[in-house]
């Protein structure tokens, strides 16, 4: 965390100073604005997380309740989740309180007493070490609740709009702003009653029964399992000895549970297997009492009892996998250009089980909203917004896969399992999936085609950036390099260096002074250095074998008003870890670029400079 470069600062620092629109929001949702969000849910409230850095773009967002979610139906936090929280600010908050998954244990009916069920296998969470972060459980309201933080306390000053009800909308690319939304008012003294606002873009985050998705002709399309699960977040005691971790229970008679605690030690959540439904059952079996649910969960864990004192919420549903057959109204706009995008439930539907969806539709919102505010202040131009939908499609149709694949085996009798340990083989196999690690951007504006990924090929171009330990040569801090890496809106650009650092010097003073650097042309006038690239060192050698005298100045960029130093884009290797031997890093150095929602857009070698200037005068407009 960084402060006092504007001034010292004895408030809280992660409140940053208003800026643009920020200075003096309307409290009133306004006639006209540049980004219109339907849905605070996770998707959403991303989405206005991030747009808050960027304080010239009027961004609202707005949500039909009344007030704030009280208790959201999500509870999963991947690691790569986790990663996102540590870019906003928030992910030592959040693993506090949150119930962190280690392990998960198996049981199955007992072969000496097939009535009875019997632990017969317990796996790491996370077998291989994919991530320094946790797999975590918490509410999706608190999650909801952490970027709101976020977005009021940004720049931008934005918060969510209350009482707004999406009906409709219109498109007329001749306007100004050529987006016409129907309102209908749904609290207070005007409840009912409707109004047009207008936007440049409108990003629909309403939920399964999205609004927005009907509105540009959408529509989602797959199937339905017939298979009916009860799920309820509970209080109760117990004799089970495996209730404070994460379970998969099979009993005898086909019925299953996935077992998961809840953060604060005494809720857990329980998906109750209710079985097959028929096909014109036409959802009654949602109507499935309560008790009947806790009745069947007691059947399943004999000879344990499962006593419930307090049920804080429960539901009946019926596994659908479902994805949109688009993500933007590219296909229905007037003039080709894509003005209304998806995001989150809006685009697919899939079980609960696998803890996918509230993650992968926050990397929805993250993808696309510092996309909108590069186009908007004029950073970018508009194709870039084609890149969103390229790029989740093809990770949402990969989600359906997966989960398909996870609920079968969820659903399935333990006779029918071609092996007694096919479901834990599949769990840790699998892991790096729902962990969120395996999206992979294909080369496409934003993405490099990856001729020189040879030079860094721990870094893999269209994945994360995968964090490794170092220090920081200022302070002789040990910390991991990615963790620097804030939702703030700018590109990173990791300079690692050559042997003894020449060849990163002269590419410094390239990029610092030369007026072809991306530095030079796509950083406005009047702002700081680094403003939008964060361009940092990391040295091959210890961190008090570093001169500072001789670390180029562009690697200690003066910012503020009172231009002052920073002294914290300089690291080197770590004693118990080489970071360019555990990501391949060419000892003859390497320059990683880093998309603003943490994917590796591209690596390049020092001496070919046109590569890194080519690929950001694609994704940049001249100042």
């Amino acid at each position: 965390m960084q402060f006092h470069h504007h001034g010292y600062v004895s408030t809280d620092p992660r409140i940053e100073p208003a800026a643009g629109l920020g200075l003096d929001r309307s409290p009133e949702l306004p006639d006209t604005m540049d980004v219109l969000i339907v849905g605070s849910g996770p998707a959403g409230i991303i989405t206005a997380a991030q747009l808050a850095q960027f304080p010239d773009v009027n961004t609202r967002i707005i949500e039909r309740r009344p007030e704030r979610l009280a208790i959201g139906q999500a509870d999963g936090i991947q690691a790569r989740s986790v990663e996102t929280f540590q870019a906003f600010g928030f992910a030592p908050q959040i693993i506090q309180e949150a119930y962190r998954i280690t392990e998960m244990a198996f049981w199955k009916p007992d072969p000496e007493r097939p009535e009875n069920i019997v632990r017969t296998a317990i796996t790491p969470d996370d077998p291989t070490g994919i991530s320094e972060f946790p797999h975590l459980i918490v509410n999706q309201a608190r999650v909801i609740d952490y970027f709101a933080d976020y977005a009021k306390h940004s720049p931008g000053r934005i918060e969510v709009d209350y009482g707004f009800e999406f009906v409709d909308l219109e498109i007329d690319p001749a306007h100004d702003y050529p987006v016409a939304v129907r309102l209908r008012i749904t609290a207070g003294p005007s409840t009912g009653t409707e109004r047009i606002v207008r936007a440049r873009y409108v990003v629909g985050a309403d939920g399964a029964r999205s609004g927005v998705r009907h509105a540009i002709g959408g529509s989602l399309q797959g199937d339905q399992s017939f298979h009916a699960w009860g799920v309820m977040d509970v209080l109760a005691t117990t004799d089970f000895p495996d209730i404070r971790k994460k379970c998969a229970i099979q009993s005898h008679d086909g019925g299953n549970i996935l077992h998961i605690p809840r953060e604060g030690n005494h809720l857990f959540r329980m998906y109750v297997d209710l079985g097959e439904v028929d096909e014109n059952d036409g959802g009654q079996v949602r109507n499935t009492p309560l008790e009947e649910i806790i009745d069947r969960a007691n059947a399943i864990m004999r000879p344990y009892r499962l006593d419930v004192k307090n049920v804080a919420w429960n539901s009946v549903y019926e596994v659908a996998h479902r994805l949109t057959d688009r993500f933007d109204d590219a296909a229905t706009s007037p003039d080709g250009t894509p003005r209304v995008f998806l995001l989150g439930d809006a685009c697919h539907t899939h079980s609960a089980k696998a803890g996918q969806g509230m993650n992968v539709s926050m990397q929805d919102g993250w993808n696309l909203a510092w996309k909108l505010g590069y186009v908007l202040e004029g950073r970018s131009p508009e194709a870039l917004l084609g890149s969103y939908s390229d790029e989740r499609q093809v990770i949402a149709k990969n989600l359906i896969d997966f989960d398909k694949e996870w609920s079968t085996l969820m659903a399935k009798k333990p006779e029918e399992f071609a092996s007694p340990s096919e479901l834990e083989d599949f769990y840790v196999q699998t892991a790096e999936f729902p962990a969120g690690f395996m999206t992979h951007y294909t080369p496409s504006l934003v993405t490099d085609a990856g001729e020189q990924q040879h030079l860094a090929t721990g870094f893999t171009i269209g994945k994360r950036f995968k964090s490794v330990e170092t220090v920081r040569v200022c302070d002789a801090v040990t910390m991991h390099l990615g963790h620097h890496h804030r939702a703030d809106g700018r590109y990173r650009i990791y300079a690692f260096a050559d042997a003894d650092a020449s060849a990163m010097n002269d590419w410094a003073e390239w990029l610092h002074s030369d007026p072809a650097s991306p530095v030079r042309r796509f950083t406005p006038e009047g702002t700081d250095l680094d403003s939008v690239f964060d361009v940092k060192a990391v040295y091959q050698q210890d961190a008090h074998a570093i001169d500072h005298s001789r670390v180029h100045p562009i690697f200690f960029p003066e910012s503020g008003p009172f231009k002052v130093r920073d002294y914290e884009k300089v690291y080197a290797t770590a004693p118990h870890i080489d970071i360019f031997a555990e990501r391949g890093i060419s000892r003859s150095g390497a320059v990683v670029l880093v998309r603003p929602d943490h994917y590796v857009a591209g690596v390049f070698s020092f001496a070919d400079r046109e590569a890194l200037a080519r690929h950001l005068a694609g994704v940049f407009r001249e100042r």
